[in-house]
């Protein structure tokens, strides 16, 4: 291995963070990464300063123009539109401690899915990766003073709609292990409890299967959602817990087949949200029948 494949090596995990928090597609921050690849083989290595750089600002802007290419895609989406989730059955695969790295939630990334993709790339760059406003006044043609308004606006935004407090992943894990075995037995009663009064669900069909066009809200209708499913198809409907982005998860199968990936969002004790991912595109890299 070359000195320059073995630098490309050596980032290829930070480059594909980048990419897919700005993008929440697995396949599209694979083609970044591959084009960032091809850009550095092309490059005049002895004059790059620095390695790093070169290569995370090559794919933050790869990222941008892809993330700018996509708006009008976007406006023809069926219904809501949630990131493509990243799934690990096992901890321990050398795919969690590379590409999770540093973790995201889908429950973050929906809230990036807020932001314009200036203010999605200038916040990332600024408080996920810790570049100085002079480098993402660069990247993005602006001045620093507009970067700063603009990281600053994005960021309380974030503030905002993310979760009210950060909870132990134990604790995460053992109340998504209550529920899952509530939302098997078809409790609803139990599932409630576990609930914030003003929890949300949003689910991503993409117009292929049927999903939710609305977000749901509030205890009464979340817990709903799962008790119909299980009432509809009485002992088809089977959980397997996983992790879904870096945090615990649900995957569901319905007669042995995947329905859904599921990630939720815990405070103060209870699911303040829940992301359910049924659109099969994104869907790929999660095992489809239930073993």
């Amino acid at each position: 291995m070359t000195s320059e494949t073995s630098t490309f090596t050596a980032l290829r995990p930070r480059l594909f963070s980048i990419a897919y928090r700005m993008l929440g597609v697995r396949a599209d921050a694979e083609d970044v990464v591959q084009d960032a690849w091809l850009r550095w083989q092309a490059s005049d290595q002895a004059a790059v300063q620095s390695a790093e750089a070169w290569l995370v600002t090559i794919a933050t802007r790869l990222a941008l123009d892809r993330l700018r290419a996509r708006a009008a895609e976007r406006e023809q989406y069926v219904g809501w539109w949630l990131p493509e989730p990243i799934v690990e059955l096992d901890e321990q695969t050398p795919e969690s401690r590379a590409e999770l790295a540093s973790e995201v939630s889908l429950a973050f990334l929906w809230v990036l899915e807020r932001l314009s993709p200036e203010e999605r790339a200038a916040f990332l760059m600024r408080q996920v990766f810790e570049h100085d406003y002079a480098d993402i006044a660069t990247l993005l043609g602006k001045s620093e003073v507009a970067c700063r308004q603009m990281v600053h606006r994005a960021q309380q935004r974030v503030q905002q709609q993310q979760p009210r407090f950060e909870v132990a992943r134990d604790q995460h894990h053992a109340l998504l292990g209550r529920f899952m075995t509530a939302a098997q037995h078809g409790d609803r009663a139990a599932m409630k409890a576990m609930l914030a009064d003003d929890v949300q669900l949003v689910a991503d069909g993409g117009g292929k299967v049927n999903s939710y066009l609305r977000i749901l809200r509030g205890a009464g209708r979340v817990a709903g959602s799962f008790w119909s499913l299980q009432h509809m198809y009485p002992q088809q409907v089977e959980y397997r817990q996983a992790r879904v982005n870096g945090t615990p998860g649900l995957l569901r199968y319905v007669d042995g087949k995947l329905e859904s990936a599921q990630a939720f969002a815990i405070a103060d004790g209870r699911i303040v949200a829940v992301f359910i991912m049924r659109n099969p595109d994104k869907l790929g890299g999660v095992p489809q029948t239930l073993f």
